[in-house]
């Protein structure tokens, strides 16, 4: 019996503590809003749906000269492999300012892809889970900073056997 009523002070308290961690806590920071990213998200999923583009389409828009094919993954990754013209912006240094050094207008066409657009070359575009990859905040985020001219690289494609032109230092054979 003394042995029990140890474990069962431990097991009240342990649940106590559980129970307190997972209770929503609100710590005011008005430079985060989860809501509104969420709500966001939610609003632009019929949108990125029909901005998502062919491999050929792809291609096409990129010839303009008007357009923007942007690279949001680290610098390292976009060193060994990128689509060829594509500019780099690091995801974590977008702010109004890094997009309009690069970016002329808010209306400019912009291409994006991710990690998660192509297979059998992991080494330069590790494969995220898909509730992760980097398109979806990419999008969310250009639009939320009112880039709205949006498009992505719709499907998986082979660096080696696809027809986009690729640049880097692990360009395919």
């Amino acid at each position: 019996m003394k042995n029990v009523i140890p474990l069962v002070f431990v097991a009240l308290l342990s649940t106590t503590s559980m129970a307190q961690v997972m209770q929503p806590r609100h710590i005011p920071n008005q430079n985060i809003d989860f809501a509104g990213f969420a709500t966001l998200t939610s609003q632009l999923e019929p949108l990125r749906e029909a901005y998502r583009v062919s491999e050929a389409e792809f291609i096409e828009m990129s010839k303009d000269q008007d357009t923007i094919v942007l690279d949001t993954r680290s610098a390292a990754k976009y060193a060994e492999l990128h689509i060829k013209g594509a500019v780099h912006l690091n995801f974590s240094d977008i702010t109004s300012d890094t997009l309009a050094a690069i970016i002329p207008s808010p209306t400019t066409r912009i291409l994006i892809y991710c990690n998660n657009n192509f297979e059998n070359a992991l080494t330069p575009f590790p494969l995220k889970k898909a509730v992760a990859a980097l398109n979806i905040p990419t999008f969310v985020t250009l639009y939320a900073y009112g880039y709205q001219n949006l498009h992505e690289l719709g499907p998986v494609v082979d660096p080696a056997t696809s027809n986009i032109e690729f640049a880097g230092n692990a360009i395919p054979e």
